[in-house]
C-alpha cells in the first residue's frame, strides 16, 4: 500500500473558521490513523484577497488547535509555472484548446440558450480551430482562454466517494470548461489538480460544496496521466436557518480565534468539531486524542448536513450548547496542572497573574482552581466568576446583592463582629470558620443561612458557588476579615 498523503489547502482570505478547522481536523485524524502525512498548502493565488495576516491567522489557528502538519506550508503561487506547463501539456496532447470567444459573444450565446430553454453550456465554437485560424487570431491580438476539451461520447465520468458512494455524471452534461484565464492566470480547477499530483496526494477529504468540481477534476487527472485520488466529501455545516456557515455571512462567531479568545480548551473545540457530521458508531461524545484517532474512519462520516446552533443573543451560551457542554466537561476533568497552565496565560493577559502563583503559592493557586472550576464553562470564567479569589476589584451580582445583603441591613453591624471572631481563632480553616459562624447565628437568634449567603455575596460577588466554608479557607483569614469589615460600602 502506498503511503497515505492528505492535504489541507486553505485560501488566505480571512481567519481560520470552524468549517476549515473541521476539514483540517478530519484530514489530520485520517493521516494519524493510517500513519500517513498531512500536507499544508496555502492556496494564495487570489492576489486581491490573499493577505499575510490571513496566512498568519491560519497557521496560528492550526497551531492552537494542536493540528500539526508533516510538510509545508507550501504556497500555491510559487508553482504558477507548473500550472501553466500543465495547461500547455494538455493543449499538446489534444485535451485542451485556446478559445477566442469574447465576453459579449458568450453572453449572447447564454441569452439565446435561456430563451430557447436549453442548458447553458459553451457550444464549442473554438473547439476545432485549425492551427492557421489560431495563428490568425493571435496575430490580430484577440485574447484567449484555455478550455479543457471534454470528450463527446456516451457514458459517464465517475468516482467512488468514501462518504457518498458512487458518483457519476454524463459526459454530455459537462461543457468544455476554462482552465486558464485570458490574463494567463490558471483557475483553481487546474491548480488544485496539478498541486495534488506534485504533492502525491492519495486522498482528498473536503466539503460537499466542492463536488461541483470533482468530476471535472477527475478528467484533468486522467488527461495528465496521473492516478485519481480517493475522494471523501463531508457534509456541510449549516446554521439554524440552514445557511452554510461562512466567514462572510456569520462573522467572527465562526472564527477559531473567537473560541480561543473566549477561553475554549483547544482539544475540546476539536472534540466538538469532529461531531459535526461524524459519529463513532456508538453514543460516545468525549474522546481523548488517542481515542479519537483509534475510532476515526472515513466511512463513519455522515451524509447529511450538520447544524451549528450558535446564539448571539445569549451571553452565557454564546455558541452551540454542545460546544459549551464539551468544553465544560474538559474544564472539570482535565488535570488541574494543565488547567493551571491555561489560566496562567489568561491571567497574564488580564493582569491578574502574580509570580508567586508559580512558586510559594503554587499549591494554593491550584487548590483554588480545583475548588471553583466545577461551575465554570470556559477558562475566561476564572477571571470573571472567579475574580474575587485573585483580586479585590470584582463585580457583585445585583440579584445576589438584593437578596442576600440589602434585604438584611443588620449585616452592616454583624459582619464586622464576625470578622473579629475569625481574627481571634487560633486556627482559621473551614471547620473553625463554620463553627464560629454558626455559633454567632445562634447567639443572634437567626438562621445561619443569613450570614452564610451574605458572606457569599460580599466575598465572591456570586449568588452560588462552592461550599462557603471552603471559600473562606481559600480566601484566607486576612482577606475575609477585611472584606467583612468593608460591608458598609454596599449600603451607600
Amino acid at each position: 500500500m502506498p503511503e497515505v498523503r492528505v492535504r489541507f489547502p486553505p485560501s488566505p482570505t480571512g481567519y481560520l473558521h470552524i468549517g476549515g478547522a473541521r476539514t483540517a481536523l478530519l484530514n489530520w485524524l485520517f493521516a494519524k490513523k493510517t500513519g500517513g502525512k498531512l500536507i499544508l498548502r496555502i492556496e494564495d493565488t487570489d492576489e486581491e484577497r490573499s493577505t499575510s495576516a490571513s496566512i498568519d491567522g491560519i497557521l496560528d489557528g492550526l497551531t492552537w488547535l494542536g493540528l500539526d502538519w508533516d510538510e509545508g506550508p507550501y504556497f500555491q503561487s510559487e508553482f504558477a509555472a507548473d500550472h501553466l506547463r500543465a495547461a500547455e501539456q494538455l493543449i499538446q496532447s489534444g485535451h485542451a484548446y485556446k478559445c477566442f470567444c469574447t465576453k459579449e459573444e458568450l453572453e449572447s450565446k447564454r441569452d439565446a440558450a435561456m430563451t430557447a430553454k436549453v442548458d447553458v453550456k459553451y457550444d464549442g465554437t473554438c473547439r476545432n480551430l485549425s492551427s492557421k485560424e489560431i495563428e490568425a487570431r493571435e496575430k490580430a491580438g484577440i485574447p484567449s482562454v484555455i478550455r479543457f476539451k471534454v470528450e463527446k461520447k456516451e457514458g459517464v465520468v465517475g468516482y467512488d466517494d468514501k462518504v457518498l458512494g458512487r458518483i457519476e455524471r454524463r459526459y454530455d452534461d459537462i461543457e468544455d470548461f476554462v482552465i486558464v484565464r485570458s490574463n494567463s492566470k490558471p483557475l483553481y480547477l487546474l491548480c488544485n489538480v496539478v498541486d495534488d499530483i506534485r504533492d502525491r496526494i492519495t486522498h482528498v477529504i473536503r466539503g460537499q460544496d466542492h463536488m461541483t468540481n470533482t468530476t471535472r477534476q477527475v478528467l484533468l487527472y486522467e488527461a495528465l496521466g496521473a492516478p485519481v485520488p480517493i475522494f471523501a466529501h463531508m457534509p456541510l455545516t449549516l446554521d439554524l436557518q440552514k445557511r452554510k456557515i461562512s466567514k462572510r455571512s456569520h462573522g467572527e462567531i465562526v472564527a477559531v480565534q473567537f473560541y480561543r479568545d473566549r477561553g475554549f480548551i483547544p482539544w475540546a473545540l476539536c472534540n466538538f468539531l469532529v461531531l459535526l457530521g461524524w459519529n463513532p458508531g456508538d453514543d460516545r461524545e468525549i474522546f481523548s486524542r488517542e481515542e479519537l484517532i483509534e475510532a476515526f474512519s472515513l466511512e463513519r462520516i455522515g451524509r447529511t448536513n450538520s447544524i451549528f446552533n450558535y446564539r448571539k443573543d445569549d451571553p452565557k451560551f454564546f455558541t452551540d450548547p454542545k460546544a459549551i457542554a464539551i468544553n465544560s466537561h474538559y474544564l472539570r476533568t482535565m488535570p488541574i496542572a494543565e488547567i493551571g497552565h491555561m489560566v496562567k496565560k489568561h491571567f497574564q493577559e488580564q493582569r491578574l497573574w502574580h509570580d508567586d502563583y508559580d512558586t510559594s503559592r503554587r499549591e494554593w493557586f491550584l487548590a483554588t482552581l480545583e475548588l471553583i472550576r466545577e461551575r465554570f464553562h470556559t477558562i475566561n470564567d476564572f477571571s470573571a466568576g472567579g475574580r474575587a479569589y485573585f483580586a479585590d476589584d470584582f463585580a457583585i451580582d445585583p440579584q445576589s446583592l438584593a437578596k442576600n445583603i440589602l434585604k438584611h441591613p443588620e449585616l452592616i453591624g454583624w459582619f464586622p463582629q464576625l470578622a473579629e471572631r475569625f481574627s481571634a481563632l487560633q486556627v482559621f480553616d473551614k471547620e473553625s470558620a463554620e463553627a464560629a459562624t454558626r455559633e454567632m447565628a445562634e447567639e443572634l437568634g437567626i438562621k445561619p443561612g443569613i450570614l452564610i449567603n451574605g458572606m457569599r455575596t460580599l466575598l465572591t460577588g456570586q449568588l452560588a458557588g462552592p461550599g462557603m466554608f471552603d471559600v473562606l479557607a481559600a480566601l484566607g483569614r486576612e482577606k475575609v476579615a477585611t472584606r467583612l469589615k468593608g460591608i458598609y460600602r454596599l449600603y451607600k
